[in-house]
């Protein structure tokens, strides 16, 4: 299995990205969450100028972002930097909308928005509205500014066989987050396999898995501080979906559903509050602060992170792997240098 890398959008990323490259991993990703982060375009920009072989992701965008044309353009510029090394990962804006205080958009809508995507940066044409107006659109200067000779990779954000559906139709990958569950990823390969083969697309693409790992030294305590650490910031991101989402609450265990409870009085807001993303989103997908340690329960660590020792988390990426993910990302946050190369040591 190959192993990436996914950051936070910031200055001197570039660095980073620099040193994943000669860690030899296979890719390196931003994330696309613009009140929380930097912008991605920016950053990767400035990765793309610095490395020449990493491919480098966009993980992920959505509709309700930027327009068609927009980030058409700037997957376009990146990929004039960066020849056939730029992954796209497009998604409904999960929470790139919901630190907005809106819902993520519909599945038509990552639809059209992905095909529109795909059209445009290998220079087709193709539709653009804005309500009741329609037209066709393309590029109208391509030599010297934008690159649509070289292949965008296309990966659409999946956790169920709808989306994974809408994969198979476009003909484009599959990314998901902390999804860990083997028989979960053999359901999406077999929903994109079968929409992918009702339109007679056969293309090749990959899988992404965006995670956390931490492997224990002998003795080491699964549901340490260390482990904290290393994964809590996936394990909040579920609970604040938990706030979010009433359906994903409901079906949480009791200890996850009071760890809820306990995030929204240490934020200080309510899931009733209108102005709530204003707190829970602070420091999203930023290293464990202290005092929130403790809404790492042990249920979610089991979940959200591939813990545990060498072999451990060996037979586990085998079974993700055989069960179809092609790549392992991993977004260190305690001391990125050093995880890195730490990752490298001890993965494949």
């Amino acid at each position: 299995m190959r192993t990436g890398i996914v950051m936070t959008a910031r200055p001197g990323l570039e660095d980073l990205a620099v040193r994943a490259e000669e860690l030899g991993f296979s890719s390196f990703w931003v994330y696309d969450t613009p009140m929380v982060h930097g912008d991605p375009f920016v950053s990767l920009a400035l990765c793309a100028k610095a490395t020449s072989r990493i491919r480098l992701g966009v993980g992920v965008t959505s509709p309700a972002l930027r327009s068609a044309p927009a980030a058409a353009a700037a997957l376009g510029s990146l990929n004039a930097l960066a020849p056939g090394r730029i992954v796209c990962g497009v998604g409904t804006g999960n929470t790139a909308r919901r630190t907005l205080g809106m819902r993520p958009v519909r599945m038509a809508e990552l639809e059209s928005f992905t095909g529109a995507l795909q059209d445009l940066t290998a220079g087709r044409d193709t539709d653009y509205r804005e309500g009741a107006r329609a037209s066709r659109v393309r590029f109208l200067h391509v030599g010297g500014y934008v690159n649509t000779e070289d292949p965008v990779e296309f990966v659409v954000a999946a956790f169920g066989p709808k989306v994974a559906a809408i994969a198979g139709r476009l003909g484009t990958g599959l990314i998901s987050f902390a999804l860990h569950a083997p028989a979960a990823w053999s359901a999406l390969g077999q929903a994109r396999r079968a929409a992918a083969q009702a339109v007679g697309n056969s293309e090749k693409t990959h899988a992404y898995l965006i995670s956390s790992l931490y492997l224990l030294a002998d003795g080491e305590d699964r549901y340490g501080d260390a482990v904290k650490d290393a994964m809590g910031h996936i394990a909040v991101s579920a609970l604040i979906l938990a706030v979010e989402n009433p359906a994903f609450r409901a079906a949480l265990p009791r200890e996850e559903s009071a760890a809820v409870d306990r995030l929204l009085r240490l934020r200080g807001t309510t899931a009733a509050d209108p102005d709530r993303h204003h707190a829970l989103y602070q420091n999203y997908l930023g290293r464990l602060s202290p005092e929130e340690r403790d809404l790492v329960v042990p249920s979610l660590v089991d979940k959200f992170g591939l813990v545990g020792t060498r072999e451990e988390v060996r037979q586990q990426l085998n079974a993700l792997e055989v069960s179809g993910v092609d790549e392992l990302v991993i977004q260190p946050v305690v001391d990125p240098e050093a995880e890195m190369a730490e990752l490298a040591r001890l993965l494949p």
